[in-house]
């Protein structure tokens, strides 16, 4: 029997034991419909049989094998269990097969220009059951539809750039931080690691906060770093998504997929270390409650502390992830899933720098010895899927997040004495103080389903949501602590007259809640104009408040309070063709506009004007080979019409009674392509590569000199991962059938950070000497891992070695937060599968 087989996602569901292989990612939560395939319109001389097959117990069956006995007419049935299927009219037998299930044979007739429609297909169990199946992804990541796009069709019908990350190559790479998986993603990379409590990541030049970051489909603060372990696959939908989340930044969005409920009994346990001290016990367990075919569980957790490449840097977390799924009726599942995550650590914004140069260090700490940064963050969400007919689905998501931090550091280092002699590298350190609590409240509907009107297909989206951010955020006066030197800190220097002996002798100054509201309604459909050519169309209308109040503190008591009321909406309309030539190439085309609301004030203390963003995209798609090869490619342009930033320090139009006031600073406009390339196993190998090339850059700045290069954003990007199976050329009697080895290498290009030197303000040239601002520099740098894994029975051993070249470069904020990367550094993971 061969061992790469189609994949159904409730397998499990027939009683077989499951060995999980390749690029499987099995989701007990059934995804959104796939779109019917109208490609196999008939001729005057052909007809369509149509139907569905489901399992057993009534869910729908993917990619089960529908084939016109003894010709070469076929096809699968999608995420839906649906099928059409165009052939010559006459009689035919209609065969229903699939790996483990007796097939089965219908007589049918059928009529040249009609339709001719089965009754439901219920797959039966074969008499001789599989003790194992060892099931491996068939389709491409063209070909997957994903939950990232809401819509249900798949990525190859749809004129945008989508990436997934599958489990598999997760584990491959024994990924840590989301910073490991981006690896595997064409043109995503890290803008900075302010504080190194977060890693801030971006794409075409656009920031991935925390609007754009999800996890299962709801917003997730990225003010912590979210645990690796307990992810399934990692989808990216590149550029424009405004229409079906709404206030999202115009680089993409990223959501994470964590691992569901099964009901076959597994799981396994791990322990990983590695470099710096690093002890990471995991865990992962589920199966059915008790002996019910109704109710299936999952639970997985991982502890971990580490020491660091930092001098006086440690960090420790907790994480629990449990989740319930409950098959209320046939065609109704219920989804509960919990997030709890405790994650404590050293704050550290980096060796620092003089006169926007960076200082060379990799383990220089600046901070107090007893500065902490502790986040706890906790959520819950409920899924609510059901099947109203063969066509249509309803699915509703109600989601809660809890997000409290309390950080204790030195300000960042900025104000180092910058000329050489005596006091050269002092720095006079400050105390910072804040407690954030925020409540995050979600709820979403979305109706989808396929029909048809004439001549035209349909796939349909109709959706609303509404969420709500509920944020205080208390900030303690910032004062005077000591003194001392970056390049020497056992140096006795001068001490401040006045100053303070703590954290504790901070005072409250500021309580600043928020309150931000919205919704929108949105409507998208998928219309097949012919079996070459689609056309998406859609539009979104948001409405966002953004109330906020700032109390002021006196010795204590609230005496002041300064009131801040914004209300924005707006239209998003979105356009695209795709053009299918051949069954395996798609060419795409595309037109977005969306608003994101300016949530500060100005130096007058007047609300922004939103900014307005134009995207455009071009696109093609192939699987080649036979599908063993996807090599997708991208070009994009994105115009932000009213980019905005803080006025800095220095500014002529800066309020020091509003130190956090921002500008519009124009036109800014990001241009680039990008290539995404995933290959099925062949012959033991597997590799995913990618590059990207980007140009952000103010267009019609009315601060900035036209042309010149937003920070943090890195020109090209460059990846490459390369696995191979040995037990393939080897056989499975030996000693290397479950020998697996890996490399993977990133390269990102060189990036400036720093500020950018202006040549006007508010609209007016300025000498050049008039401007102190000043750009940075950041090389560019290549990392290359390489790893090594091995599986006997139930135990797996994985060694990776990262970093191997020991590359030396930094992630910058401004230029206050110099962050080095990670030096050479080894892991290893022990694992037994229960």
């Amino acid at each position: 029997m061969p061992s790469s087989t189609p994949i159904l996602p409730f397998l499990c569901l027939l009683g077989l034991p499951l060995t999980i292989q390749a690029q499987h990612e099995l989701a007990m939560v059934t995804p959104p419909a796939s779109s019917v395939h109208y490609a196999d319109v008939p001729d005057k001389n052909k007809g369509i049989i149509a139907g569905k097959v489901t399992t057993s117990d009534g869910q729908p069956a993917e990619q089960v094998g529908i084939l016109i006995k003894g010709s070469s007419f076929g096809t699968n049935t999608g995420v839906d269990g649906r099928f059409r299927l165009a052939v010559p009219a006459g009689s035919h037998v209609l065969v229903v097969s699939y790996l483990g299930v007796a097939p089965q044979e219908f007589n049918v007739t059928v009529t040249a220009g009609e339709t001719t429609t089965l009754p439901t297909v219920q797959l039966a169990q074969s008499a001789q059951q599989l003790s194992e199946v060892t099931v491996t992804e068939t389709r491409t990541i063209n070909q997957r539809p994903t939950g990232v796009g809401k819509m249900p069709i798949r990525p190859f019908d749809l004129p945008q750039s989508v990436v997934t990350v599958n489990q598999e190559t997760l584990e491959q790479q024994q990924v840590l931080r989301l910073s490991d998986a981006i690896v595997n993603v064409s043109g995503i990379y890290v803008t900075s690691a302010t504080g190194g409590t977060q890693e801030e990541l971006g794409s075409r030049g656009f920031a991935y906060n925390s609007n754009n970051t999800f996890k299962n489909g709801v917003r997730f603060n990225n003010g912590v770093m979210p645990e690796a372990s307990s992810l399934e696959s990692m989808e990216v939908l590149k550029g424009s998504a405004a229409i079906l989340y709404g206030n999202v930044g115009p680089g993409g969005v990223l959501n994470l997929v964590t691992k569901k409920p099964r009901f076959e009994r597994g799981g396994s346990v791990s322990l990983r270390a590695g470099s710096f001290g690093l002890v990471k016990p995991i865990f992962d367990v589920y199966g059915a409650v008790g002996q019910s075919d109704k109710v299936a569980f999952r639970l997985n957790g991982t502890y971990e502390r580490a020491d660091s490449y930092r001098d006086g840097v440690k960090s420790n977390r907790v994480y629990v992830n449990p989740s319930l799924l409950f098959k209320l009726t046939p065609k109704t599942s219920l989804v509960l899933e919990g997030d709890y995550l405790r994650d404590h650590r050293t704050p550290d914004f980096g060796i620092g720098a003089i006169n926007y140069e960076i200082q060379e260090s990799r383990s220089r700490f600046l901070n107090t010895s007893d500065a902490k940064n502790a986040t706890t963050q906790t959520s819950a969400t409920a899924t609510l899927t059901t099947h109203l007919t063969d066509a249509w689905q309803l699915r509703t998501v109600a989601g809660f997040q809890r997000y409290d931090n309390q950080l204790r550091s030195a300000s960042r280092p900025i104000g180092i004495v910058a000329k050489p002699g005596q006091y050269y590298g002092d720095w006079q350190r400050s105390l910072q103080r804040t407690q954030t609590a925020e409540n995050y409240y979600l709820a979403e509907v979305d109706l989808s389903g396929t029909f048809r009107t004439g001549f035209l297909g349909h796939t349909l989206l109709i959706g609303a949501d509404a969420d709500q951010y509920n944020t205080n955020t208390l900030a303690y006066t910032s004062a005077v602590y000591d003194s001392i030197n970056v390049f020497n800190r056992n140096t006795e220097l001068r001490q401040p007259r006045t100053r303070v002996g703590g954290y504790d002798e901070l005072l409250r100054n500021t309580l600043t809640k928020g309150n931000t509201r919205r919704a929108g309604f949105y409507v998208q459909d998928l219309l097949s104009l012919s079996d070459k050519l689609k056309a998406l169309v859609g539009v979104r209308w948001s409405y966002q408040e953004t109330p906020s109040d700032v109390y002021t503190y006196k010795q204590g008591s609230a005496t002041t309070v300064v009131e801040n009321r914004r209300y924005d909406n707006a239209f998003s309309p979105r356009f695209g063709l795709v053009y299918q030539p051949v069954k395996n190439t798609s060419l795409f085309a595309s037109y977005s506009n969306s608003f994101s609301p300016n949530s500060g004030i100005d130096a007058t203390g007047q609300n922004l004007a939103p900014s307005i963003i134009d995207q455009y995209e071009v696109g093609i798609k192939n699987d080649l080979f036979h599908g063993l090869l996807s090599a997708n490619v991208t070009a994009y342009k994105i115009v932000n019409s009213n980019q905005s930033q803080t006025i800095l320090p220095g500014a002529p139009n800066y309020n020091v009674n509003i130190p956090t006031a921002q500008e519009l600073a124009g036109q800014v406009t990001s241009k680039g392509v990008e290539l995404d390339v995933q290959s099925k196993p062949y012959l033991g190998w597997t590799f995913i590569a990618g590059y990207s090339y980007n140009n952000t850059a103010y267009t019609k700045s009315n601060l900035y000199e036209n042309g010149s290069r937003l920070r943090y954003n890195p020109a090209h990007t460059a990846n490459l991962s390369l696995f191979y199976n040995f037990s393939n050329s080897f056989g499975d009697n030996t000693f290397f059938k479950g020998l697996t080895a890996g490399v993977t290498g990133y390269y990102v290009g060189d990036k400036i950070a720093g500020r950018n030197p202006r040549t006007f303000v508010n609209g007016k040239p300025i000498a050049a000497s008039a401007d102190a601002f000043k750009l940075i520099s950041i090389p560019d740098y290549m990392l290359f891992d390489a790893s090594l894994g091995y599986n006997y029975n139930r135990f797996t051993v994985r060694l990776k070695l990262a970093n191997i070249l020991d590359e030396l470069s930094y992630n910058l904020h401004d230029d206050n937060s110099v962050n080095p990367i990670a030096p050479r550094n080894f892991q290893a993971t022990v694992s037994y599968k229960l």
